[in-house]
């Protein structure tokens, strides 16, 4: 994150504003070129000690957000010294709540997981397994408050697979059909535009006003799969991607005006 983009975050801090970060760590590995994926492909498996410090530093850029999405992580194995990632963010970041789902198990050598941090504990909880021929995907439905000023915020990482990701947007779809607010956040695999995509926005209402913030690959974003979509009640303030990225993936921010009736406390 530039200096510019870290005082902004910490200047909102006690706005008013809900800030939202959703951030793809690819297991704390810093890649800068598409050879890199093959050169390091051995820190996928096996433990390195850059990784603490690029956890670190993805720690710090999350300071200042309510609400931080991660997929990629780690819940705790050989290839992290046995670190759950997700917890270590919170504690680094300074967030008294976080959960963490592992979506895939390898033994030993690899619990492959999406987390959530947040500064206010919700109300419910639901941890789910999404659809596709291949299992190992999952999600996170954080609801805060109830009734009509209910809020749903949704942290999933999508199949690479077309047809699957539409199966599982569809799962999703339903699962939020009765929210009166909902936010889904993630890695989606697929650009704003993509036939599944459109599908989506067209089944729940869910907005992403600027479809052009490309995140990935982190070093020359050319697409943009990280998404924040918001339910139109819920006002954007301002939408953008980190400029600095300790990972593969550029991390995309949300600031949001919340519905008077929503009861999300924040600081």
């Amino acid at each position: 994150m530039s200096a510019t983009e870290s005082s902004q975050a910490r200047a909102t801090e006690g706005s008013g504003l809900f800030r939202l970060l959703s951030y793809n760590i690819q297991v704390g590995i810093r890649t800068g070129t598409f050879r890199q994926y093959v050169t390091g492909g051995w820190k996928h498996i096996l433990p390195h000690r850059e990784r603490l410090r690029t956890l670190a530093a993805i720690a710090d850029q999350m300071r200042g957000y309510d609400l931080v999405a991660v997929q990629e992580a780690d819940a705790g194995s050989l290839r992290t010294g046995f670190l759950g990632q997700t917890e270590y963010l919170a504690r680094r970041g300074g967030y008294p709540w976080w959960i963490e789902r592992t979506n895939r198990r390898v033994g030993r050598l690899a619990q492959h997981s999406i987390g959530a941090l947040s500064r206010t504990e919700p109300d419910r909880i639901q941890r789910f397994a999404l659809p596709g021929r291949v299992p190992g995907r999952g999600g996170i439905m954080l609801d805060f408050g109830s009734g009509e000023g209910r809020l749903s915020v949704v942290v999933v990482h999508l199949a690479l697979g077309r047809q699957t990701r539409q199966q599982q947007l569809d799962f999703i779809a339903e699962l939020i059909a009765d929210s009166p607010h909902a936010v889904v956040m993630g890695d989606f695999n697929a650009p704003h535009g993509a036939p599944e995509m459109r599908r989506f926005f067209n089944r729940t209402e869910l907005v992403e006003p600027i479809a052009e913030l490309n995140t990935w690959p982190a070093w020359r974003p050319l697409h943009n799969f990280d998404h924040i979509l918001t339910t139109p009640e819920l006002r954007i303030e301002r939408m953008s991607v980190l400029d600095d990225s300790q990972s593969d993936h550029l991390p995309v921010a949300v600031d949001l005006t919340l519905p008077s009736a929503c009861s999300v406390p924040i600081a």
